[in-house]
């Protein structure tokens, strides 16, 4: 533990979010096993995230622009392996080729191309698939057999689940008839392996938020025989929430509209000026936050409540119970994480007294009781007293239904652990946490036991970092029940290992999709 009374936080290393990795780990390297894998564990833990922050001698002015790396940590009879790709997008190889940054992203300006001039620009607001970066280093999900990569710009990549190949691009701009001007980082994936997201579109001449629905195939396409399911005009027509995440219960679809807004006109703004995205956002705090819902059976809004200002990236759950409507998410007081993702802030961190209240996330519930009058006002309840970020639950059975746990990693970078993970029992309160000093876990992702009789009864994998050797990566296995460590395997690679994101887990034998 760290003992350095200058810095504000003297417990929390910010430079695990500040690596580029310099060589990519192609050839599986085997893992260093201490405790024991459970036997019956074997799958691929796939994990997207921001993996360099330089190109050439520039460097990405936000956390959300680090070029998407891969990871995979493959567990087979006790034994794990990693490796670690970049995803060949096309923001990338342009990158890559001109030595320098030639691709907008969300926080970073591109260079200016002395080749094209005020007019070029002009006319590439109506080709955005050859301006938008494709740069999908959020999270990763699958569709059908095949996995993808995601950000929020309508540009998704399969990649090989055993190379981390990337193999294909997809344009949700032009498929299945339906132009996705962009959509979350986080669809929803049914049990009967249909995939649906949220998303703007143009719909009879108007800007519209969509949910569409990614039918399951065995054979065919899921994205051309994909179709729009629900409908909802934003609040202000063009200035629409900023949407990460969004909900589902059994009847409803479930959408959280922010006083975090996007301005259209900011973004062509931007385009025109060679200016990045973030600079169209806007946080309007005397603005209270809408819940809608969607019915999932006719595709329409049916009803709307609110309550007080928040900022939120990820929502927990949502479900129905007893005609009432849960929503459970991280919820921030203000949009300042966002700002607190610059790279300079970062930076900066250990000297900016407020950074801390920047990042005070806490998980909190909304009870709505769907009898309710329409923009009835509901008070947030506390759910817990903790840093709360990249939730997951028990998704197999509980995503859209009631639930009690979830489990996620603290957000308080004045803690004693930042980053610690934290299991929350959203009925009593109680938190549990498992810690180690130097030591940054990543999003920890529940895998249900064989036979498992209780909701927590499984485990969960976590990708950690170190803030002292920045050339090790490390998977625990910890028992969800009450985090105790099971197993871990510790790699050594020849680059540093930045921190990731969002993964999924595949408890199966994936097959390479290059070799099909």
């Amino acid at each position: 533990m760290s003992s350095d009374t200058s810095k504000l936080y003297p417990n929390c290393d910010p430079s695990v979010w500040l690596r580029s990795c310099e060589q990519e780990v192609t050839e599986p390297l085997e893992g260093q096993i201490t405790g024991e894998i459970p036997s019956w564990l074997n799958g691929s833990l796939l994990r997207n995230g921001p993996g360099s922050l330089k190109v050439g001698d520039m460097r990405f002015d936000h956390l959300f622009d680090g070029a998407a790396l891969l990871h995979r940590f493959a567990i087979s009879e006790g034994a794990v392996t990693y490796q670690c790709r970049f995803l060949q997008s096309q923001a990338f190889k342009k990158n890559q080729a001109a030595g320098r940054i030639v691709v907008s992203e969300f926080g970073t300006a591109a260079v200016p191309d002395p080749c094209h001039s005020i007019f070029d620009r002009v006319a590439a607001v109506f080709k955005p698939g050859e301006w938008m970066s494709d740069n999908a280093m959020i999270s990763v999900y699958p569709f059908g057999d095949e996995m993808y990569a995601f950000t929020e710009a309508p540009f998704i990549h399969r990649v090989d689940p055993v190379t981390l190949d990337t193999l294909e691009r997809r344009d949700l701009m032009n498929t299945g008839g339906n132009a996705l001007v962009n959509h979350t980082s986080h669809p929803h994936v049914m049990k009967n392996g249909d995939v649906y997201n949220v998303g703007m579109s143009v719909v009879k001449g108007r800007l519209r938020h969509v949910v569409v629905k990614f039918p399951y195939a065995e054979k065919g396409d899921m994205f051309e025989s994909a179709r729009v399911v629900g409908t909802m005009r934003p609040r202000w027509t063009l200035f629409p929430s900023y949407m990460h995440t969004f909900g589902m219960t059994e009847q409803y679809f479930v959408i959280v509209e922010q006083p975090l807004s996007v301005s259209l006109g900011g973004l062509l703004r931007s385009h025109l000026t060679q200016r990045p995205v973030a600079a169209s956002l806007h946080w309007y705090p005397h603005y209270e936050t809408h819940i809608v819902l969607i019915s999932r059976s006719t595709g329409a809004e049916v009803k709307r409540f609110c309550t007080e200002p928040m900022f939120y990236l990820h929502i927990i759950n949502a479900f129905e119970r007893d005609d009432k409507l849960v929503v459970d998410l991280c919820s921030y007081k203000d949009a300042k994480a966002i700002d607190a993702m610059y790279i300079q802030a970062i930076e900066n961190m250990q000297n900016n007294a407020e950074y801390a209240e920047w990042f005070r996330g806490r998980p909190k519930r909304l009870e709505i009781s769907l009898n309710a009058p329409n923009l009835t006002k509901i008070k947030p309840v506390l759910l817990a007293d903790v840093g709360c970020e990249t939730p997951r639950i028990n998704y197999d059975l509980h995503n859209a239904r009631p639930y009690r746990y979830f489990y996620a990693i603290s957000s308080d970078v004045d803690a004693e652990y930042p980053g610690a993970v934290i299991k929350v029992d959203t009925e009593t309160g109680e938190v549990k946490t498992w810690s180690e000093a130097d030591c940054y876990p990543s999003e920890p992702i529940f895998v249900s036991a064989p036979d498992a009789k209780e909701e927590d009864d499984g485990v969960l994998l976590s990708s950690l970092v170190f803030g002292s050797n920045t050339h090790r990566v490390s998977l625990i296995i910890l028992a969800a029940k009450d985090l105790t460590v099971l197993g871990r395997a510790d790699f050594y690679t020849t680059s540093p290992a930045p921190k990731c994101l969002h993964g999924w887990f595949t408890q199966h034998n994936v097959q390479s999709s290059s070799s099909n």
